[in-house]
């Protein structure tokens, strides 16, 4: 098995970014000369990614007017939002006719994981749902995990409050059937975070989470978005 297509959820308003990059949607914010998006496809296309599903909404053409069909040899697809669905309701638009195993990307974060080790991870716990995790000292900021020593995840702990522990990197995979299992339709406003996954656990699905040590960014907020010209290459 490999993977091949990745959805990247592009269609966020960027609220706390607008005062550094005011007419851009996030993804596009130029760091180093360059739109943080082409970073982010670069190092999946370099993984063996050929085909991205792009979830735009906000100032989506800015998006779809740069890159266009094809990136470095890669097929994009346009999925546009008409008005704001959230991140689920993105997703959901985005993989109603995926029937392989695909990656979800968030389109304002970076985090270096092997696409060969979460996938063997992913088939090694027969996962439908996999996670890739971090360890993040900014804990309150993020998802925090629970998790346990075969890489289930037990809870999703939402905004608490630790200064160390794992969580969530944004990169996941997952297997088609799980999202059309949830009884959200195409079109539907959900959030991939606190909709969609809650569903899914609340009908006795499994999520695992292989943990991920390389650099990770970001640009969501200023200072943020202002350091990344220093990690991103």
């Amino acid at each position: 098995m490999s993977i091949t297509t990745a959805v990247i959820l592009a269609g966020g308003l960027g609220t706390r970014l607008k005062e550094a990059v005011p007419n851009l949607p996030k993804p596009m914010a130029p760091i180093n000369g360059r739109p943080f998006l082409e970073y982010q496809m670069d190092y999946w296309i370099d993984q063996g990614i050929n085909h991205f599903i792009l979830s735009v909404g906000y100032l989506k053409s800015s998006i779809i007017d740069h890159f266009g069909e094809r990136y470095n040899n890669a097929s994009i697809e346009y999925a546009e939002e008409y008005k704001p669905l959230g991140t689920g309701g993105g997703l959901l638009i985005a993989s109603k006719d995926l029937i392989e195993p695909f990656l979800v990307l968030n389109g304002d974060t970076f985090i270096e994981v092997n696409l060969d080790d979460l996938l063997n991870f992913h088939i090694q716990k027969k996962s439908k749902w996999t996670f890739s995790l971090f360890k993040k000292s900014q804990f309150t900021r993020y998802m925090g995990m629970d998790v346990n020593i075969n890489g289930e995840i037990l809870s999703l702990k939402s905004k608490k409050s630790h200064l160390n522990g794992l969580v969530n990197g944004g990169v996941y995979l997952i297997e088609p059937k799980v999202l059309s299992s949830l009884g959200y339709k195409v079109g539907n406003k959900a959030s991939l975070e606190d909709d969609l996954l809650p569903s899914y656990i609340s009908k006795g699905g499994k999520i695992f989470g292989k943990e991920f040590k390389g650099k990770f960014i970001d640009i969501g907020l200023p200072e943020d978005y202002y350091r990344s010209s220093k990690i991103i290459e």
